[in-house]
């Protein structure tokens, strides 16, 4: 028997905002890197960051052109902002205390101390502003202190399941947007292809997904196809699109009972088709369809599969009360 869909619902969307809050730290420290390595490019590497989130109208309108400072104060800090780390913070912690009696108690005291912190950086965010590594490190720890504990003190069950999907789906999205940072980067400067500038920023793109070592291992010599490789079609990489996908699929079907390899539920059939398709899929063929165009395939239906299981498992209005991005 499924546990209550409010339950379920919270420690979901628990699991994705704390990973949202990584991976946006990810994408800032990406950006720093590269302005300290590149700082001719300095001002243009900002406005990839905010083209990706898909709010691009949204930060026009409250700060105008894109710098260091409003880009990231934009996505750390922005209380009016749904999708910055204080909020996604506020969200998850919100979500963990309507389940507490379910999580363990280690994982409500970092959640807790996760979000106190961040709200210290939004009373005082200039030191943050003026040089974001710090804390984009300090979030990224803590991100996978919680991920330590869900593994080793949730008991794997339905609730661990639901945890990990939330997690696994947030990170295939945002791997694939970290990815595409790096094409709206490289779109007004073709003829740095092939440079020492574009190997820069490729190896920026590598440490940000905790890649480059894992790169270095496999691969060698940095090459474009073979870092969209690695992110997108790498079935042992933790951070790969294929890896989390499949990770995301066992679990829903350990949560529906399904048989792996068959479905029931709409969401199944899509998150099926969508695995199915990384894993036959060879990176001349995502570059033949536009590694950009391809990217925004993938996360077109990771946005349908997110639907689908919101409408399997998500709070009912009968006056439960959680928060998603359906509340957005």
């Amino acid at each position: 028997m499924l546990m209550l869909s409010r339950v379920a619902d919270a420690i979901y969307w628990m699991a994705r905002y704390l990973e949202r809050a990584e991976n946006i730290a990810r994408f800032i420290e990406v950006n720093w890197h590269l302005t300290l390595d590149l700082p001719d490019f300095a001002l243009q590497q900002w406005e990839p960051l905010v083209s990706v989130t898909g709010d691009s109208a949204f930060f026009r309108e409250k700060y105008g052109a894109a710098d260091q400072a409003r880009v990231t104060r934009f996505l750390t800090v922005d209380g009016a902002y749904p999708n910055s780390i204080a909020n996604c913070l506020r969200a998850a912690r919100f979500n963990a205390s309507s389940v507490r009696e379910i999580i363990p108690s280690e994982m409500w005291e970092q959640v807790n101390r996760f979000f106190h912190l961040m709200e210290e950086v939004v009373k005082h965010p200039e030191p943050f502003l003026e040089n974001p590594y710090e804390l984009c490190q300090d979030i990224k720890m803590r991100s996978m202190l919680l991920g330590g504990i869900a593994n080793d003190a949730m008991t794997h069950g339905e609730g661990w399941h639901f945890f990990n999907m939330g997690r696994m789906l947030e990170r295939a999205d945002k791997t694939s947007r970290i990815l595409d940072v790096k094409y709206f980067i490289i779109l007004p400067h073709l003829g740095a292809v092939g440079t020492a500038t574009d190997d820069i920023q490729w190896a920026a793109l590598l440490r940000t997904t905790s890649a480059l070592q894992a790169y270095r291992q496999n691969y060698g010599r940095i090459l474009p196809a073979n870092v969209a490789e690695l992110l997108l079609l790498d079935r042992n990489f933790p951070r790969s699109a294929l890896h989390c996908l499949t990770r995301a699929q066992a679990s829903l079907h350990e949560i529906t009972g399904t048989q792996l390899g068959y479905f029931q539920s709409r969401a199944e059939q899509l998150l099926g088709n969508l695995c199915a398709e990384l894993a036959y899929k060879k990176i001349d063929d995502v570059f033949r369809f536009g590694l950009h165009e391809f990217i925004d395939h993938l996360q077109n239906e990771l946005n349908l599969v997110d639907r689908e299981l919101w409408v399997n498992f998500s709070c009912q209005p009968d006056g439960d009360s959680c928060i998603s991005m359906a509340d957005q």
